[in-house]
Parts: structure tokens; C-alpha cells; sequence
């Protein structure tokens, strides 16, 4: 646990208890000192990272990525398409700037998760062993990373960039979940609570909550403070280095102030949607709100995290992408506003970021949700829930891009040619982050892990 105590009470005693945000159990004194000597053991990484944004409520296929405007009416998308850079090949018409950096993506329409359950796999599901897909990767690599003492595992909802954004949604699944792994590998949740988040927690005085605000603020009161007292002096070197571990990478990676403020802007998306151009007709309209407030800074934080030695971390704003046009949600012509524009600016901002900081190998982003939509629109406008086929879109990672892969049927219904499925995905994940032939080596891990990281294939043609 990490646990500093308030400036006052600080002393070298306390310094034995930092960095023991473990890899595997290990503390991080003790990596620094097993690295030093060259005994630390390989960790089976290709040094990449994932950010899995997770659009759920289940997007649809049509106003997303195959609009399929040669089907009769009832089924064709209801935004029209867009042409983009890839010839003969259009997106939904809310995705302008993404049609212009399709040569920097690769869309799968032949993906389907199986059924129309509201859940949320495949980022936690029957594939993942119950578990965040981050915490397999977690398992195998460890809680930490050991270069910057970060989670090697994250989780990022409104919250984590926006206090006053509603809680997160987790009536269909439990993002932090960690099946039969142990809570050591469930992913810390800035802003949100989490087992991990406690486990890091900073001890200041009675009462004050655990959030990235009061961290950030504790750390550079008790670093100003150990400055000004000299309390480091005479510290073991590498537990020195263990608590300036903790206190630079750890803040500077949650503190968005510390990008350059044409950055922020470039990412923001509270500009595009204002709350009073959402129709209070709609029940759930403070999630719309809070997409739009908050999508493009999480993938930001999110590019942070990961450049900071995060190796996944998930994203999601909420249960947003359900158009039922029913009592609770928007239809696909109105929700496809409040999300399509959002979605479009900030994916278009992180491809765009990462190319400039020549990120765009080392970070492999992956968009999907749980369910796609019924290729027929219903009586009101709306599309209900569908699991015969699911959008995918991949951007980065050094795979393949600037293609399609599979094909849909004629009304985007099901798959027109050999699906991929939730496993495929989670093996083109894996490989991107593992190296697999280590992986199959390392001793101590399950046989039920080592099972579904290592027997799917990955989607053929992304590798």
C-alpha cells in the first residue's frame, strides 16, 4: 500500500512503506534493487499499449461504419454517408474527420459479440474470464510498471477528468472486475474509487476523499515539504528512487495542465454540444452532456497514461450509444448527433496527436461496444438491440490499416463472410501488447488464462 503520511508526521520510517504498489506482489523498492542487479525477470512486453474505448449501449453498424445506402430505406443508415480516403469505402456522415484519416484505420464489419444482451464484453465477458481485459494483461505482467511505479492497468470514466459528471454506469457489468484473478489486478480508477485507487491511497487528514485532485495536491505539498526539511538525506538510493518514482511519474501522468494548452483545446468536446441543444425529452440526457464534456479529454489523459508506462487502459463515458428512440434514449438520427460529433473530434485528435508525437506504433486504440443495432429502423426511429453484428474500429499499434476487413450482408445484419468474434479480438490485443511465445513459458500463471491469451487468433490481416 501506498501510504504517506501527512508532512508533519513524514520520517524515513515511512519511507519503507512507498513504492509498494507491487509488480506481481513485489514492492517497488525491492524491483529497483532486483533490476540494479540484473536479476529481475523478463516481462514478456513488446513495450505497446492499448487504449480499448468502449462505446457502450451498443452503437449502430449503419450510422457508423457501413452505411449500406443500397439497401431499401428501412435499412440504410438514416445520416447518409461520407466518402473517405480509402476508395469505394464511405462512413456515416457524422464521422467526417475520421472519413479523412481512413488510411490510419482498419474497420471490421464482419465482427459480432454473439447476443443482444446490454452487458459489456467483450472489454469484460465470457472471452476475458470475467475479467477487465487489462487485468489478463496486468497478470501477466504485473500491477506496475517498473520503469514509473504507474498501474500497468487503468480504467477512465467522466469523473477522472470531470468531477461533477455523473457516477459511472455499472448496472450492466463491473468494469473493475477481476474474475478469479484477485483484486491486485483490477484497474485503477482515478476519480472513481476502485480496490486499486485504495491501494494507492495518500494519507493526509481525516475525512479527505482519495481522488487524482487531492493526490496531485498532497504529493507536491509533501515534496515541498521533504525540500524544505531535507528528510531524504541519508536514504537508501533506492528507495529514494522508489518515492521520486511515485511522486513525478505517478502526478505528471494525471495532470492534464501539465500539456500544452493548444493540445487540451485540440481534444476538447464540450464545445460541440451544448446541454440546452439536448432535447429533455430524453430521461438519460445528462450522459449525452457528459459524453460531450468529457470524451476528448479521457483519450487524452488516456494517451498520458499510456506514453507514462501504462500498458491498457480502458475508457468509457457511460451508457450513451443506446437509440431505442423510446422513453429513456434518443433515435439513431438525434443520438447520432450527440454522439457521432464527439466520437469523430476526439478519435480524430488522438489519431492526429499520436502521429505528431510518433506514438502512432507504440499505441494501439480499440472502438467497439458490447452490441450493434437491428439493421431495421423500428416505428419510432430508432434501432433496438442487435448481436449479429458489432462496428470495430482499430487505429495504431503498428498493425495493418487503412483497410477493411469481412463484409457484412446486404442489410449490415450479419456477417457476409467468416466472422471475428470477441476472442479474435482479445488475441489481436494480446499480441499487440505480449509476446506470446514468452507468455506460453512463463511459469505461475493459470492454465485458464494462459488458455484464451494464447489458443484464439488474432483477426487476420491486422497482424
Amino acid at each position: 500500500m501506498l501510504s504517506i503520511s501527512s508532512p508533519g508526521r513524514f520520517g524515513r520510517r515511512d519511507m519503507l512503506r512507498i513504492g509498494t504498489l507491487g509488480l506481481g506482489g513485489l514492492a517497488l523498492p525491492q524491483l529497483l534493487a532486483s533490476v540494479a542487479a540484473g536479476k529481475s525477470s523478463a516481462r514478456p512486453v513488446t513495450g505497446k499499449s492499448v487504449i480499448f474505448l468502449f462505446m457502450h449501449g451498443g452503437p449502430s453498424q449503419t450510422e457508423t461504419f457501413d452505411p449500406k445506402m443500397s439497401a431499401p430505406v428501412e435499412n440504410r443508415s438514416v445520416t447518409g454517408e461520407i466518402p473517405t480516403k480509402i476508395p469505394g469505402i464511405t462512413f456515416g456522415s457524422t464521422f467526417p474527420k475520421l472519413a479523412s484519416l481512413a488510411d490510419k484505420l482498419a474497420i471490421v464489419r464482419s465482427f459480432k459479440t454473439g447476443d443482444s444482451n446490454h452487458d459489456i464484453k467483450p472489454i469484460v465477458g465470457k472471452a476475458t474470464l470475467g475479467a477487465n481485459m487489462g487485468s489478463l494483461y496486468s497478470r501477466v505482467v504485473g500491477a506496475s510498471d517498473p520503469d514509473t511505479g504507474l498501474p500497468t492497468n487503468a480504467a477512465l470514466f467522466p469523473r477522472a477528468v470531470n468531477p461533477k459528471a455523473g457516477e459511472a454506469v455499472k448496472q450492466f457489468g463491473l468494469f473493475e472486475a477481476t474474475g478469479t484473478l484477485g483484486n491486485t489486478y483490477a484497474p485503477f480508477v482515478p476519480g472513481g474509487g476502485g480496490s486499486l485507487q485504495k491501494d494507492m491511497q495518500l494519507v493526509m487528514e481525516p475525512g479527505r476523499v482519495d481522488d487524482r485532485r487531492n493526490l496531485l495536491a498532497g504529493l507536491d505539498r509533501i515534496r515541498r515539504d521533504l525540500d524544505a526539511r531535507r528528510e531524504l538525506a541519508g536514504v537508501d538510493k533506492l528507495q529514494d528512487q522508489a518515492f521520486q518514482t511515485i511522486l513525478g511519474g505517478a502526478a505528471k501522468a494525471f495532470d492534464l495542465s501539465q500539456e500544452d494548452p493548444k493540445t487540451i483545446a485540440r481534444y476538447d468536446t464540450e464545445p460541440l454540444i451544448r446541454p440546452d441543444q439536448i432535447s429533455r425529452k430524453w430521461n438519460n440526457h445528462p450522459r449525452y452532456v457528459d459524453n460531450a464534456q468529457t470524451l476528448g479529454k479521457l483519450l487524452l489523459l488516456a494517451r498520458r497514461l499510456c506514453e507514462a508506462g501504462c500498458g491498457f487502459v480502458t475508457v468509457t463515458t457511460n451508457f450513451v450509444w443506446d437509440m431505442h428512440a423510446d422513453n429513456n434514449n434518443a433515435g439513431v438520427e438525434e443520438g447520432m448527433q450527440y454522439m457521432g460529433r464527439p466520437f469523430d473530434h476526439a478519435v480524430s485528435a488522438f489519431i492526429e496527436d499520436c502521429a505528431a508525437r510518433g506514438l502512432s506504433d507504440d499505441i494501439l486504440l480499440v472502438a467497439t461496444g458490447e452490441i450493434g443495432r437491428t439493421p431495421r429502423i423500428n416505428a419510432r426511429g430508432g434501432r433496438d438491440n442487435w448481436g449479429g453484428l458489432t462496428p470495430l474500429l482499430l487505429s495504431g499499434g503498428g498493425l495493418k490499416m487503412g483497410q477493411v476487413i469481412g463484409q457484412s450482408d446486404r442489410i449490415a445484419g450479419e456477417p457476409a463472410t467468416d466472422p471475428w468474434t470477441s476472442e479474435n479480438l482479445l488475441a489481436t490485443v494480446m499480441h499487440t501488447l505480449l509476446d506470446i511465445g514468452q507468455v506460453r513459458l512463463q511459469t505461475g500463471l493459470p492454465q485458464d488464462l494462459l488458455r484464451v491469451l494464447t489458443t484464439p487468433a488474432p483477426i487476420a490481416g491486422l497482424m
